[in-house]
């Protein structure tokens, strides 16, 4: 499912218009970016949580010519499915 299946799903279970529930999407998502960027952590009970973590700088390798390159320290989100949808998609 996407972004747009999402909406539609939401407008045909909630009886509200594609309007309001594309509204509705946008902002869950839009607050659980800045929530991230933010460095905060957020938890669905049930279902996931998403969280940010952080990685130092530490020297590489560029695959085709064997240079050290540097890589700068960076943040990623990550996912972590709870408990309850671990069981519910191992059924």
């Amino acid at each position: 499912m996407n972004k747009i299946g999402l909406i539609e799903a939401l407008k045909e279970i909630s009886g509200i218009s594609k309007a309001e529930a594309r509204k509705a999407v946008e902002l869950f998502f839009e607050t659980m970016a800045d929530t991230l960027a933010n460095g905060d952590r957020v938890e669905i009970r049930g279902l996931c949580s998403f969280f940010v973590k952080g990685y130092g700088a530490y020297t590489g390798r560029n695959p085709k010519s064997g240079e050290k390159v540097k890589i700068k320290p960076k943040k990623l989100p990550f996912f972590k499915a709870g408990k309850e949808l671990k069981e519910r998609v191992d059924r």
